[in-house]
């Protein structure tokens, strides 16, 4: 059986749906295509099954990309207020967390709803469990089923990337970009938990679930926020945020007492300088479990001013040494993805193939953790459905 379109979107969920919406008002007859059950099973999951859908402080800083200029055009033309827009039109009652992050106030299946809503009344037509066996093009674009074909003269490829195989993730995006002769950019796991190397995982893993307010730093980023201690290594938004960055072989630095002197009451000439002393004002600025593990493995060497001075330091500058990451199983984004030298900014539309679009996480611009990654699944889709 064959179905002809005006255009095909490859993927159901943020991006692609957001595309599939604009374009709808613009009568083009749209189909969404995926290949799982059901329609936008990452929204929700996302913010604790909140869905964090946008950031009020969103700005290009905010994202990685081989091109740092790349998404300024998209973000300045769908802002987190035409977002909001759409949310508040359909009475979804949301709140500010932290940060400018915002999120539903019930849950995340109220954007889901609003989106497939927005689509049944702009006309797209969404297929679930429709997995595209190939693509192909002539004069037009087609996406073969095992039973079905798809045809238009337009394609948006909308897949995702490769964070979280269980929800159905696949590399299938980045075989039809390389299919079509475009250059992908190194993919890897970002904002994902971190592991420690051997020795330190044998030393803080006792520590499972204590957590604390630090800074973390790597490659010239730091990140202030909360830091929490896993089975294997570190996690926490401060050390998400981070591992975006991090690469193999290098270190992260973390201060563990951000603004905060440890060790500045036992050097008074009067203050008693043992173990007590110095447990309880450690304890004063760490939660007491770590605290104390602290004591034990990085114990002064004597009780002068040099050793209290050397520990203050070692305090603030934490080197972590790490195995690696937890990889796309536990990663919240893909970094990395189709080179953005291949897009053009303003419709994300390809500059080799005509009629060929990539939007979302498939594309190399990954944001920091907080709903920006969601903005850019609509910026990005919405630039190419007012395109299509």
């Amino acid at each position: 059986m064959i179905h002809k379109y005006d255009a095909l979107i490859l993927g159901g969920g943020a991006a692609g749906l957001l595309c599939a919406i604009e374009a709808g008002k613009r009568r083009r007859r749209v189909a969404v295509l995926e290949h799982a059950e059901r329609l936008g099973k990452k929204i929700l999951i996302s913010g604790g099954g909140r869905c964090n859908f946008t950031n009020l402080h969103c700005a290009p800083d905010n994202f990685i990309s081989s091109n740092p200029h790349f998404a300024k055009s998209a973000l300045a033309r769908y802002t987190p207020a035409d977002f909001i827009a759409l949310v508040e039109k359909h009475r979804i009652p949301y709140h500010e967390k932290t940060l400018g992050q915002l999120f539903c106030d019930r849950s995340a299946q109220d954007i889901l709803s609003m989106l497939e809503l927005e689509c049944r009344e702009n006309g797209v037509e969404l297929f679930t469990k429709t997995a595209i066996r190939e693509v192909t093009r002539t004069d037009q674009f087609v996406a073969k089923t095992e039973e079905r074909e798809f045809r238009a003269p337009v394609l948006v490829v909308a897949t995702g990337g490769l964070s979280i195989p269980k929800m159905g993730a696949t590399g299938f995006g980045y075989h039809l970009a390389r299919q079509f002769g475009l250059a992908i950019r190194e993919t890897r796991p970002g904002l994902v938990p971190l592991v420690f190397a051997d020795g330190d995982e044998r030393q803080y893993k006792c520590l499972a679930g204590v957590s604390a307010e630090v800074i973390a730093a790597c490659d010239g980023q730091r990140f202030r926020e909360k830091m929490l201690f896993t089975h294997r290594g570190l996690s926490g938004p401060a050390i998400l945020q981070i591992s975006s960055y991090w690469k193999e072989s290098r270190s992260i630095l973390i201060d563990l007492a951000p603004e905060q002197e440890v060790a500045a009451e036992l050097l008074a000439p009067t203050a008693p300088r043992n173990i007590t002393s110095l447990r309880a004002a450690l304890r004063r600025v760490l939660p007491n479990r770590f605290a104390d593990r602290w004591l034990e493995i990085h114990t002064p060497k004597g009780w002068t001013n040099a050793s209290l001075k050397e520990l203050e330091q070692q305090i603030h500058g934490w080197t972590v040494v790490l195995a690696g990451t937890e990889g796309f199983a536990k990663a919240e984004v893909t970094a990395g993805g189709v080179d953005t030298d291949e897009l053009s900014a303003k419709t994300m539309e390809s500059r080799r193939v005509p009629g060929l679009f990539f939007i979302g996480e498939v594309v190399d611009v990954t944001g920091h953790l907080g709903g920006f990654n969601f903005q850019w699944a609509w910026a990005s889709g919405a630039s190419a459905g007012r395109a299509l």
